[in-house]
């Protein structure tokens, strides 16, 4: 039997539609076709959507050209995501993905305005999990102040990725009045300013994994910075660094500074701010809260005529209200950080060797 056309008819049942799929995320989903445009319409643009999203192109036309913008410099910094497990007491990787930009962002100084987002699915994902972690970055996304502009998916065979890997990019303003360049510029004389309590992330997450041998009532410091940021900034405008003390922790990022500026820094133990839950997971593992995983911390190394005022502001952000000021800058010894023990000896800190608590971000 022909058709009109002259080409064979197909007989017998005819092939259904595919699936939808919409409770696990499978192979089609990266395929770029319609699943993948299904999963960006019905998920991403469901939680994240904004005209830049919405205007469907790979790229985002930003109006950085215009006012407040319009003097000053452009700041990108990106970062991949890839915690284990998902959530975790305080937060979970989308929070973490967007706070951990917009700190990265932050920390030069400027005011960060548009996120990208990249998502590395693995086959199998609960579509449930997946909104689970949009939803938070929206949420973090607002409290922040800034949009999620651009993004792309792909999607592995299972086995291969892990559930959900993240990559963020962010884009944010520096105005023209400030000069912060990085962790170069602490000087002798200044104050080494802390915003709270130390180690939280870390021992959150190796709680949410079972690792401790035991419950911690730890929830992770994950939180966007840049208010708080802007904050200090206002009220001590000759700021010399800030940063944040991610991976690695409060020793390594302090020793980080010490060695780009070529100079020595000098911390009192009995000033830095621990949790006793914290401390005490510390002690019964063997582990140094110095060395422990931060996401909202920072560390402002002001000089010393504005540090009382730094230090009274971060005091009334809700993401500052235990800061506390932790050391000075020396001269000497160049590259050096060293820490005052609470028995009154001194040691030198040093960077952290080695990974101390794999997949913390």
């Amino acid at each position: 039997m022909t058709t009109t056309t002259g080409l064979p008819a197909f007989e017998g049942p005819m092939c259904p539609l595919p699936l939808s799929h919409t409770e696990r995320i499978v192979l089609g989903h990266g395929s770029g076709g319609r699943m993948t445009h299904d999963l960006i319409r019905t998920l991403f643009q469901a939680h994240l959507g904004n005209p830049y999203l919405e205007a469907g192109n790979d790229f985002a036309r930003l109006p950085l050209g215009i006012e407040p913008y319009s003097e000053g410099h452009l700041i990108l910094s990106t970062d991949s995501h890839v915690i284990s497990p998902l959530f975790f007491p305080g937060g979970d990787i989308g929070r973490l993905a967007v706070c951990g930009t917009v700190n990265d962002v932050s920390m030069s100084g400027a005011i960060p305005l548009y996120l990208t987002a990249a998502f590395i699915l693995e086959e199998g994902l609960s579509i449930e999990t997946l909104e689970r972690v949009v939803q938070s970055m929206r949420q973090a996304a607002d409290e922040a102040g800034v949009s999620i502009v651009a993004g792309d998916t792909k999607v592995v065979e299972k086995g291969k990725g892990d559930s959900l890997f993240i990559t963020t990019t962010g884009v944010g303003w520096l105005p023209s009045h400030y000069h912060l360049r990085g962790g170069e510029q602490a000087r002798p004389g200044d104050v080494v300013l802390l915003s709270g309590p130390i180690g939280d992330h870390g021992i959150a997450v190796l709680s949410a994994r079972g690792e401790l041998g035991f419950e911690a009532e730890v929830k992770s410091d994950v939180a966007p910075l840049n208010h708080l940021i802007q904050a200090v900034l206002k009220a001590a405008p000759h700021t010399h660094v800030l940063r944040d003390p991610t991976r690695g922790g409060l020793a390594t990022t302090l020793n980080e500074i010490a060695q780009q500026s070529q100079v020595g820094i000098r911390i009192e133990e009995a000033a830095i701010p621990v949790r006793p839950a914290v401390r005490a997971a510390c002690e019964m593992l063997g582990l140094d809260p110095l060395y422990i995983a931060n996401e909202g911390k920072v560390i402002v190394i002001v000089p010393p005529e504005e540090a009382e005022a730094a230090l009274a502001v971060m005091r009334q952000h809700p993401y500052g209200a235990e800061a506390a000021c932790i050391g000075i800058v020396e001269a000497q010894p160049a590259s050096r950080v060293i820490m005052r023990t609470t028995l009154g000896t001194h040691r030198v800190v040093e960077t952290l060797s080695g990974e101390l608590l794999p997949r913390i971000c």
